[in-house]
């Protein structure tokens, strides 16, 4: 079937592209002497508001079990790369924030996707736009139907809006054009 449907070849090159993805966040872990979970975890902490950095939510970011994550954060918080903030009301509960260390770590290792990002950077602008609308869509789509559970897109943000076919943030107060549609918005709010 994927010889002869356009669909199931595109899924395919999905798939090989996410293998790629996971090779090399292999490769920058084995020099770093931690697992992918843990660099995703960190990177994740440098680069999103710290209600998002907890166990519970990081369960759900990547699609893993709760005691996953508590087994990476326990490492990375040994190995001085985080630290645990506890809540004034809950001790129980707590957000994650990188160290200096954790920090200097996230430097080191946020290069990893450069290969795969400077073959996509070869393409032209065009090319890369129309791409871009259709995995934006993808990624909307799939969060829509259940599969993705995670999404801070433009799409599904109550901030968004699209007046007579253009898109626009209401918290920005600008008309977005196609390379402003964020896959992994820090304003984002979830329209319910």
């Amino acid at each position: 079937m994927q010889e002869e449907d356009l669909a199931s070849k595109i899924t395919f090159g999905l798939e090989r592209i996410s293998e790629v993805f996971k090779t090399l966040l292999w490769a920058k872990a084995k020099v770093v002497g931690l697992s992918p979970i843990q660099i995703q975890i960190g990177l994740f902490v440098a680069y999103h508001r710290a209600e998002l950095c907890n166990v519970s939510h990081l369960a759900k970011e990547f699609n893993v079990t709760k005691p996953t994550i508590s087994d990476a954060v326990k490492i990375l918080n040994k190995k001085g790369l985080i630290d645990k903030d506890y809540s004034a009301s809950d001790q129980r509960s707590y957000t994650l924030q990188l160290t200096d260390s954790g920090r200097k770590l996230v430097r080191e290792v946020g290069d990893f996707a450069d290969p795969l990002r400077d073959l996509i950077g070869h393409k032209d602008e065009a090319e890369l736009s129309r791409f871009f609308t259709t995995l934006s869509e993808l990624i909307y789509s799939l969060n829509r139907t259940g599969v993705l559970t995670v999404q801070r897109t433009c799409f599904g943000c109550k901030f968004y809006d699209k007046e007579s076919e253009e898109d626009y943030c209401k918290l920005l107060q600008k008309k977005l054009s196609n390379s402003d549609i964020r896959l992994d918005c820090p304003e984002f709010e979830n329209r319910n």
